[in-house]
């Protein structure tokens, strides 16, 4: 086992890890877990949170006991960090009992840099007893916000983790998350015993990410666009509100030729861990899932996260679209929605079982999602915002750009608003003349002055607002509908029907009293121009005609270590790392030793191999 002396943090960030330098709160972090401190800590994804309990593991005496949800995850996670020469293992329920027995001797001979396991498995009574017999580096606890019944991945056994400062006090402990509002943390620190730790909070901003949202029309059509225009060879996630929907989007977008597979809690378990395991093993795939999918994913080369349907928060959006880019390299975070979508979430949430308490939380949780979509200033800004940071904008020509991050669709392309108070009076008159008792379907047809049998049924072509909407089309008014629900001038009824009624808020437009500008919907909000869309994916402008040549060839190449290995292809090397080498082009070890992702180990098992495919290419040229 190495002992503090022997290793400093910034060695093994270098020759195991193969970086040269720290990014963002890392060093302090590392510095605060080396020291024996306790630390709560809030990265983004794609942040380097693993490498703050990693490296401390490695340098402190004894072993690091990591904490992790999935099975899945803690295979990549092992088998990633034995390629790089760390000495670590896993326990979980796929191990075989002579393979555990093998584990639990190389724990007590003090041989692992590092154990990663389950939440469930760590609180049983012969797993602390091992425990008690070890000499323990740290305890982190990755995922920290399924500690919370706030969240929006709870998981009761993180609960029982308090034990851990109960009975062993001298270990330090680091816990740490992507996403957790005030609240969230605030619960995080009760239920840990981390209410003493340091806090550590670094920016939640995804540079690398482009936010788009976009309103539903013909949302399979849209996102089948965007995946064949933007992203034919990338891997992707496609997230969707239903069971339902998983499977027939998944079965649409395979009939078109899309590499596409369903993840969802109605598969069974084989089902579901085989096509887990095909996404993260191989490329060029997408998986169409419902949130059941995703916590704890390591793949790197996401390019992007869909959505074709409204998210229920802005942690559950953050969380699911920071799946995307974890590399670094551009990602798209896409989404569809409608007014549909706005009705079905608030329905569900009127018949959730749950307390008073959680679905007032719940719906402000649904009203701030509702706003970032409507907004019509940076998306970016909004974002941080709601976590409490503000965006500081980029420098351009020497001055501060405030709240324009250059990178979302308000951003690139500025959305047009309209004065729209007199249609806004239209819609909640007509909610009003007609009872508050019907749907949004049923009331543009009376604006609009259509008479069904329905409407003569109800005698509403009667009513003074039947046909006084005949300047909107039908999709006009559905957006005058949605924007008016977003801002909380109408609401859906408890009784799950669907029918629209007003609030309080509504009083002061329906007088006059209060002018309204809406978004203007156009078809363009879906796509980004020609202009905009130059360097957007690894494969298209960043790579001119020989540099594709170099990088096909390189992705072979890992391609057949990964499958020699039986390791997804990004354990080898991140597609980051692969352009750092089409970049620079070393043509030696030393050169090779530079580029950022190749440690020492790596360098022995792979150095000359992609050499070898690089000095190829160097040929090719002088001829």
């Amino acid at each position: 086992m190495p002992s503090p002396q022997a290793n400093t943090a910034i060695d093994v960030l270098t020759n195991t890890f193969g970086y040269k330098q720290f990014r963002g709160e890392q060093e302090a972090i590392i510095k605060q877990t080396i020291a024996g401190q306790d630390a709560l800590v809030l990265m983004p994804t794609g942040g380097g949170k693993s490498l703050c309990y990693q490296i401390p593991s490695i340098v402190r005496q004894g072993t690091g006991i990591v904490v992790s949800p999935l099975i899945a995850l803690m295979h990549d996670q092992v088998s990633a960090l034995r390629l790089q020469g760390v000495a670590v293992a896993f326990l979980n329920s796929s191990l075989a009992f002579q393979e555990v027995q093998e584990i639990e001797g190389q724990l007590l001979r003090g041989e692992l840099d590092l154990l990663y396991i389950a939440p469930e498995r760590l609180c049983q009574e012969r797993t602390l007893n091992l425990l008690h017999q070890l000499e323990i580096a740290l305890f982190a606890i990755d995922e920290a916000h399924c500690v919370s019944q706030w969240g929006h991945d709870f998981r009761p056994e993180y609960i029982q983790l308090s034990i851990l400062h109960e009975q062993f006090p001298s270990v330090p402990r680091i816990a740490l998350t992507a996403t957790a509002d005030e609240s969230t943390r605030n619960e995080i620190a009760q239920r840990l015993d981390l209410v003493k730790a340091k806090l550590f909070i670094s920016s939640f901003d995804r540079p690398n990410i482009r936010y788009r949202v976009a309103q539903k029309n013909n949302p399979k059509k849209q996102l089948l666009h965007f995946i064949q225009t933007e992203h034919p060879q990338d891997a992707g996630i496609v997230y969707c509100l239903s069971r339902k929907k998983v499977d027939d989007t998944a079965m649409w977008l395979a009939e078109q030729g899309i590499k596409a597979i369903p993840y969802h809690a109605g598969l069974s378990t084989n089902i579901r861990q085989k096509h887990q395991e095909r996404f993260l093993r191989e490329e060029e795939i997408v998986i169409v899932a419902t949130v059941a999918f995703g916590m704890g994913i390591d793949k790197p080369d996401v390019r992007y996260v869909a959505h074709l349907d409204l998210p229920k928060s802005i942690e559950s959006y953050y969380q699911e679209t920071g799946r995307a880019g974890r590399d670094g390299l551009p990602a798209d975070a896409w989404m569809v929605y409608g007014l549909q979508d706005v009705i079905m979430l608030r329905q569900m949430l009127a018949q959730s079982e749950a307390m008073e308490q959680i679905k007032r939380l719940e719906q402000r949780k649904l009203e701030a999602m509702l706003g970032f979509c409507e907004i019509t200033s940076c998306r970016r800004a909004s974002l941080l915002g709601y976590f409490g940071e503000q965006y500081r904008g980029e420098q351009y020509q020497g001055e501060q750009r405030e709240e324009n991050c250059g990178n979302c669709d308000n951003c690139l392309e500025p959305v047009e608003s309209w004065e729209g108070t007199t249609e806004a009076r239209k819609a909640l008159s007509c909610v009003f003349r007609t009872g508050q008792r019907f749907g949004v379907n049923y009331l543009i047809d009376v604006l609009r002055g259509k008479l069904t049998s329905r409407i003569e049924q109800f005698r509403h072509q009667e009513v003074s607002t039947f046909g006084i909407g005949s300047e909107l089309s039908e999709v006009q008014w559905r957006s005058v509908f949605r924007q008016l629900m977003a801002r909380g001038f109408i609401a859906v009824d408890m009784e799950g029907y669907g029918s629209l009624y007003l609030t309080e808020d509504s009083r002061p437009v329906l007088k006059g009293e209060q002018p309204l500008y809406f978004r203007k919907d156009v078809a363009k909000a879906n796509k980004i121009s020609k202009k905009n869309k130059q360097s957007r994916s690894t494969r298209s402008a960043n790579l001119a005609s020989e540099n594709k040549e170099i990088w096909a060839a390189l992705r072979a190449k890992r391609n057949e270590l990964a499958q020699e290995q039986s390791v997804p292809a990004y354990i080898i090397f991140h597609d980051a790392t692969l352009m750092e080498m089409m970049e620079y082009h070393p043509t030696s070890l030393h050169e090779m030793s530079q580029i950022n992702g190749v440690g020492a180990m790596k360098l022995e098992k792979y150095g000359n191999e992609f050499l070898a495919v690089l000095n190829q290419y160097v040929t090719y040229s002088v001829i």
